[in-house]
């Protein structure tokens, strides 16, 4: 077996467990969480975010400009999350620090319809991220799909942002699992109209978990710390505990 087939051989290997091949992370610039990260965010991989409130969304948008950099953002999703949290606006993702020349807005009819225009543009070269937003639990949605989600993103490089509204954690092959709601703005803070995440990272199958409060800074497009109680999560923490506490 030559070179390239034993380099092809371990990327289909790290793809099926989920562990993306050695790229260079993208910093979020919050210093606590790029360190339960080890060292940012793993580009080519699938990263979930539960929201708790309407504040997951704006974190799934921030990381989606921030991984996207330069290049297009495609944001997926079906009818019915249109209709129950209204249109993405590009003057919204705008004052988020985003351009929306690079936003690309997929429609689709159901979950399946999502998962496949997913797939899709995953197979498509220079796409910088993909949001794919999902609420409940589809049942197209499944581990088997995740898995495949999860392949896609590592072999075309794309990272991809699942954003899960009104659903319940499920077994996934996802490399991070975020939990997040929104948070208070200091009334003495100078940049009080920078959006604040209560942010939890649950899963990491790579690395440490945290707890933290991020604040989104849409002039640089990157995540800060916000003054605030930040309760962080020991590195050797099993990726699974704080999850299994909940379902006892």
């Amino acid at each position: 077996m030559n070179n390239a087939a034993k380099i092809q051989e371990l990327r289909h290997f790290l793809a099926k467990y989920a562990l993306p091949p050695d790229r260079d992370p993208v910093l979020l610039g919050h210093p606590q969480a790029d360190a339960a990260l080890g060292g940012g965010l793993r580009p080519g991989a699938l990263h979930e975010v539960f929201a708790g409130n309407w504040g997951g969304g704006g974190f799934a948008a921030a990381l989606a400009v921030l991984t996207a950099g330069t290049r297009p953002l495609f944001w997926v999703r079906p009818d019915y999350e249109a209709m129950e949290y209204g249109a993405v606006s590009p003057g919204g993702l705008a004052e988020l620090g985003g351009d929306p020349c690079q936003l690309i807005q997929v429609r689709a009819r159901k979950a399946d319809d999502a998962l496949s225009a997913a797939a899709d543009i995953l197979a498509c070269p220079h796409v910088g991220a993909l949001l794919l937003e999902l609420s409940g639990t589809p049942k197209s949605l499944d581990l088997v799909a995740s898995r495949r989600l999860a392949f896609a993103a590592n072999e075309s490089g794309v990272t991809v942002i699942l954003l899960r509204e009104g659903a319940d954690c499920e077994p996934s092959a996802a490399l991070t699992r975020w939990q997040v709601s929104s948070a208070p703005s200091r009334a003495d803070d100078d940049d009080w109209g920078n959006p604040v995440f209560d942010v939890q990272l649950v899963r990491h199958r790579a690395g440490g978990l945290g707890h933290f409060l991020m604040q989104w800074n849409p002039e640089h497009a990157v995540f800060t710390t916000h003054t605030g109680a930040v309760v962080a999560a020991p590195a050797h923490r099993p990726a699974y505990a704080q999850e299994q506490r909940h379902a006892v």
